[in-house]
């Protein structure tokens, strides 16, 4: 939790959103519902065990800020993920509410490859680990003695059980993603599924599939590609499914691994 002011929102907000995502609560001493909102988001990012930063903006002392934003009224809060805002709601929210914003909000930071934490109780300024390991839970052993001995659908429960307790777990995610690919390419011949979307580039599905049997094969950027290719040949429902599919294996090799960087960057410019 930090107070920002407009010098400090460079590097408070938008170079550490980059790591983790940043909320900004913009609020007033004068305003009540100011007053109900404060302690939720407070209670709410303590236990969030340093995955996410609160900024508090005093728009009394920040106009320039409170302006930038287009805030119409407070408190109104937003977030900075990746040096992007994003506008998450206006007034005092019950704590189930908000509690449900800033899950999704890191699920989005996730998708987006903002994935590190904080030190909790660290004083201002201090950096923040972009690669923290994940805690030692037992289910991750269980999933992976699961996987060795070909039981998918137990190593699937396991990671589902770790994931109701840390829904942004970032290995339990990857696991889950990694155990649903096996469950799709159980029996599939690879040579087949690669001439078929070869002779059928429009058929999304056949990509996806192709892309699947790629990524068992460990042929991870030629995946990557695959998808990327269909995703920027194709548009609606179909881009959209392709898409989807590409950041699902993404999430599965990791953010910080150099093929997901760069077929990030490779899908954006497909995208925009």
């Amino acid at each position: 939790i930090r107070e920002v002011a407009e010098a400090s929102f460079q590097s408070e907000v938008v170079d550490l959103s980059h790591s983790v995502p940043v909320v900004i609560d913009f609020w007033a001493s004068w305003c009540e519902p100011c007053k109900q909102l404060g302690p939720i988001l407070e209670r709410l990012v303590t236990a969030g065990g340093g995955r996410w930063v609160l900024a508090k903006v005093d728009v009394d002392a920040n106009q320039r800020l409170e302006q930038a934003f287009g805030v119409q009224s407070i408190p109104a809060v937003f977030a900075v993920v990746a040096g992007q805002p994003l506008p998450l709601f206006q007034g005092a929210l019950a704590e189930s509410q908000v509690a449900d914003v800033i899950a999704q909000l890191l699920d989005a930071a996730v998708q987006a490859g903002v994935v590190g934490s904080v030190t909790m109780g660290a004083p201002e300024g201090d950096s923040v680990d972009a690669t923290a390991p994940e805690p030692i839970d037992p289910e991750l052993d269980v999933a992976a003695e699961a996987i060795d001995r070909g039981d998918l659908l137990a190593a699937q429960s396991a990671y589902r059980t770790l994931l109701q307790r840390h829904p942004t777990h970032v290995d339990a995610r990857a696991g889950l993603a990694l155990v649903t690919l096996l469950q799709r390419t159980e029996g599939m011949d690879a040579e087949t599924v690669l001439a078929l979307a070869t002779n059928a580039p429009d058929d999304i599905d056949a990509q996806c599939r192709a892309a699947d049997v790629l990524m068992v094969a460990a042929r991870v950027d030629e995946a990557f590609d695959l998808l990327v290719a269909a995703v920027a040949r194709s548009g609606g429902v179909d881009r959209q499914r392709a898409r989807e599919h590409l950041v699902e294996l993404f999430e599965m090799v990791g953010a910080d691994h150099p093929s997901v960087v760069a077929g990030r960057r490779a899908l954006a410019n497909a995208l925009y």
